[in-house]
């Protein structure tokens, strides 16, 4: 069967945003120390039973976040570590949650490291920086999605299901979602306020009681700004008039004296005339005769200003009594409100806000309610909408896994994509998760009111059953690959690796299965290890795990083929024999087979 049409468009695509290109394994498991430089398209792996083939696919979970086994750690060794290489390009936010986890990217790459320590203490690094494992888990998990036996519980959740659903539905669902959600989380939010403002009523009522007590006592006192600071100043005045005024007097007398006493003004006087009267004979002397001239004017003047503050000083004791009594009133206020009656002046203004707030709480909770209904009616016809548009996806999406299945040795089988809504009880007050939608109340969540489940028939005549269910490890695996296949266009992840996704196939179906994996590797970079020379066949780049043996150890490494070795391999593969002409001539056929699949590659994808 050719590649569908949704591959065949997609064949200018490329993998660089995000894709692997190099790992590097050492003393992990039978391997030593091996680099595996990777590229786009499609690379299998493949080595003897026990050559080390699926510690690829362990170091790959390792750099994924998953769980650090240190009997996986090589014999003698005291750590194993896996580096990867990947090319940051253009792949959305993962510069950025590489940079926020303190990391760096240089010259377009990012290095991920994972040690996993013999006695079991495991570390993680993110372009050079030390993280936390869950950190580079996060980084991490939109690059490659691993599809092996023991990592199907990917396909198997819920939330992976209808992610996949979503992301075949394109554009318009995914427009869809995303209201939806803006409005799912104003709704929650809404709803949450709601319940806080109504449980708060008598708080409220209490906070509004204190706020008017005390609005009260400021309003009874009415103070001006600065008043406080101006009445200290004229009571401390006020307090030491006598002894100001003595003061006064003193220095009123001695700038001019009114009984003929000597005094500033006089002396001065004298002085100016004395030197008046020698003007002629130096002009020095008549110049110091001009600077007094000027003190006796500067001496008038703060004579009458001195005579002045005398006179302007009271000493009314009623007055007094008044400002006392004032400024207690004053700090009565700033005892409770403010440090100063600018500050108290602006808790007044602040709590009258707030008062009108607190005595609308009828209003609030009315206008919390409307906001409420608008946004569940809102969300009513979204939830319609999303699960009109998931029905359809799901019915397109369940017959192209349908059909690739039918290539994958699985003719009989089929797939279905069921959409469905759970009721609830219609509820007294609207609230919590559930919506109404087409006049039925049904549970609703951030993501909508439906329940995805991918179903499968694996005979004629048989029930659909859920995946976990219906599906042994090797349909699984098929499954995973016929669905990647079928959402190619999507780019939900740079890499797929796949395990054993071969597993119980042979013959033409075999065939096929590389041809899938070929058609997949046009738009994502693909790595699978295999142990059927059919897909091994269709590789853009062929790797070997070789074992070798002193006696007493046993290492591995890995080995890219150039072209004309993979004849040999593929004819050792086949028969189990490496100089098998028999073998040699279907390896060679297999190979020709698969070259028009190899051939549509863009240039430059092609690798021996």
């Amino acid at each position: 069967m050719p590649p569908s049409a949704a591959v065949a468009t997609a064949l200018t695509r490329t993998a660089a945003s995000g894709m692997l290109e190099e790992l590097r394994i050492s003393h992990l498991g039978v391997i030593e120390s091996s680099t595996l430089e990777l590229g786009p398209g499609l690379t299998v792996i493949t080595g003897e039973t026990g050559a080390g083939k699926t510690m690829v696919v362990t170091a790959l979970g390792l750099l994924l976040g998953g769980r650090g086994d240190s009997g996986a750690v090589r014999s003698g060794a005291r750590q194993a570590r896996v580096e990867g290489v990947v090319a940051s390009g253009s792949l959305p936010g993962f510069r950025e949650a590489v940079e926020e986890s303190g990391g760096e990217v240089e010259d377009g790459q990012v290095v991920l490291a994972r040690n996993v320590a013999a006695q079991g203490r495991s570390r993680a690094w993110v372009g050079g920086a030390a993280v936390p494992v869950t950190t580079l888990a996060e980084v991490a998990e939109p690059l490659v999605a691993v599809h092996g036996q023991s990592d199907q519980h990917r396909l198997l959740r819920p939330g992976a299901q209808r992610a996949s659903l979503d992301r075949f539905g394109g554009d318009p669902l995914a427009a869809t979602a995303a209201t939806y959600a803006e409005a799912w989380a104003e709704l929650v939010a809404t709803e949450r306020t709601l319940v806080e403002v109504v449980g708060s009523a008598r708080e409220r009522a209490r906070e509004a009681d204190q706020l008017r007590f005390g609005l009260g006592e400021v309003e009874a006192v009415d103070p001006r700004p600065g008043e406080d600071a101006e009445l200290a100043a004229e009571e401390t005045r006020l307090g030491f008039a006598d002894t100001l005024r003595t003061a006064a007097e003193t220095a009123r007398e001695a700038l001019s004296s009114e009984d003929g006493a000597v005094d500033a003004m006089a002396t001065t006087s004298a002085a100016r005339q004395a030197l008046e009267g020698v003007r002629d004979h130096d002009a020095a002397a008549g110049e110091l005769a001009d600077r007094l001239a000027e003190l006796g004017h500067l001496l008038v003047d703060v004579a009458g200003d001195v005579a002045s503050y005398a006179a302007s000083l009271d000493t009314d004791p009623a007055r007094l009594a008044a400002v006392s009594e004032r400024r207690a009133a004053l700090t009565a206020l700033t005892r409770k409100y403010g440090e100063t009656i600018d500050e108290v002046l602006a808790w007044a203004q602040d709590g009258a806000k707030r008062l009108l707030d607190l005595e609308d709480t009828d209003g609030r909770i009315s206008e919390l309610e409307e906001r409420r209904d608008r946004l569940r009616a809102e969300l009513g016809r979204l939830a319609s909408t999303l699960s009109a548009q998931r029905t359809e996806a799901a019915r397109r999406l369940g017959t192209a896994v349908s059909d690739e299945l039918t290539s994958l040795a699985m003719p009989h089988a089929t797939v279905t994509i069921a959409v469905r809504q759970q009721e609830t009880p219609a509820p007294e007050t609207p609230a919590g998760p559930q919506l109404l939608v087409d006049g039925r109340w049904l549970r609703a969540s951030v993501h909508g009111v439906d329940d995805v489940e991918f179903l499968l028939a694996a005979n004629s005549g048989a029930d659909a059953r859920p995946l976990h269910k219906g599906a042994s490890g090797g349909e699984l695996s098929r499954v995973m690959l016929a669905l990647e296949v079928s959402l190619a266009e999507t780019g939900s992840v740079p890499t797929f690796v796949f395990d054993e996704v071969d597993a119980g196939v042979g013959g033409k179906a075999a065939i096929e299965v590389g041809r899938r994996l070929a058609a997949l590797a046009r738009t994502s970079q693909v790595l699978v290890v295999t142990h059927l020379p059919q897909v091994a066949a269709y590789a853009d780049r062929h790797v070997v795990v070789h074992k070798s043996s002193d006696g007493s150890v046993t290492t591995s490494g890995l080995v890219s083929l150039a072209e004309e070795d993979r004849e040999r391999e593929l004819s050792r593969m086949l028969a189990g024999i490496d100089d098998s002409d028999t073998a040699r001539a279907h390896a060679r056929e297999l190979l020709e087979t698969a070259a028009p699949e190899r051939a549509c590659l863009p240039e430059g994808r092609r690798r021996g």
